[in-house]
């Protein structure tokens, strides 16, 4: 069997957001990797084996709502990596 294309179709996205917007944030890579996985614990699974099917099936709005999820995901996770360094 191949279990190996099992994945939470938010990884690529939320990995996307924090290299497209947060590379610079003055956070190291061990900060930007917790990050992603605060933010991945903010928003529920959703487990597929392509990413092309779950586009594929998606409407712009769905798109757009997946897109703000993650924004605000990692957002969130950014402020609480923030907070640790801080607190």
């Amino acid at each position: 069997m191949q279990f190996d294309t099992i994945h939470n179709f938010y990884e690529r996205h939320v990995i996307n957001e924090i290299t497209d917007n947060y590379l610079k944030s003055g956070l190291n890579e061990e900060q930007l990797a917790d990050m992603g996985c605060i933010a991945l614990n903010l928003i529920p699974p959703r487990y597929i084996r392509h990413d092309i099917d779950m586009s594929f099936y998606m409407t712009p709005d769905e798109y757009d709502e997946i897109q703000m999820k993650v924004k605000l995901a990692v957002q969130k996770a950014f402020k609480r990596v923030q907070e640790s360094n801080h607190g």
